[in-house]
């Protein structure tokens, strides 16, 4: 049994104390600037691999850059490896273990919802926000400015442009 968390403790740790995070149910992309940015931290590579898209996660009509970008000819996308327990190979005890300017964009971005045009005014409903307390902002909490989401926002669909290029680069093909 966990030891209890307090009402004090940041939303996210609140929340891997009460469900599963997104950072244990969700494949996470990774844009060929994200395996370089997170290559270049850890000194380590062979921490993506392909996964063909199932579900809401295959369904990107409603974002022609992400679909035609994205997703190669089977169906499948670069995303981060997960541990054998399905966590992210990047989730430590305290959460996340890198910095924020070296985390995927996706991650980065969470919980905006976007596409190609931009920003939307809903956030994601998977945050916990019964955790917060009244009177609450989710990106207050979290800490989130939205002018850093339209900077990364921008840097995603810039980065997603790479993948492109990526078909000729050995360092961004997946470790198997």
């Amino acid at each position: 049994m966990t030891a209890p968390v307090s009402d004090d403790a940041p939303l996210c740790v609140r929340c891997a104390n009460s469900q599963k995070t997104c950072c244990q149910t969700k494949e996470i992309y990774a844009t060929p600037g994200d395996v370089e940015r997170i290559a270049e931290f850890t000194g380590e590579t062979g921490f993506t691999t392909f996964v063909v898209a199932t579900g809401e996660q295959a369904d990107q009509d409603d974002d022609p850059p992400w679909r035609d970008l994205v997703f190669r000819p089977d169906g499948a996308r670069r995303v981060l490896r997960r541990k054998e327990d399905g966590d992210c190979t990047f989730l430590g005890a305290a959460g996340c273990v890198l910095p924020v300017e070296t985390r995927p964009l996706v991650c980065r971005l969470y919980p905006f919802d976007y596409d190609y045009l931009g920003l939307r005014e809903e956030l994601s409903h998977d945050c916990p926000t019964h955790l917060m307390k009244p009177g609450q902002s989710l990106l207050r909490v979290l800490d989130m400015r939205e002018a850093d989401a339209r900077r990364w926002h921008a840097r995603l669909y810039d980065e997603l442009e790479l993948e492109r290029r990526s078909e000729d680069r050995p360092d961004l093909r997946p470790h198997e």
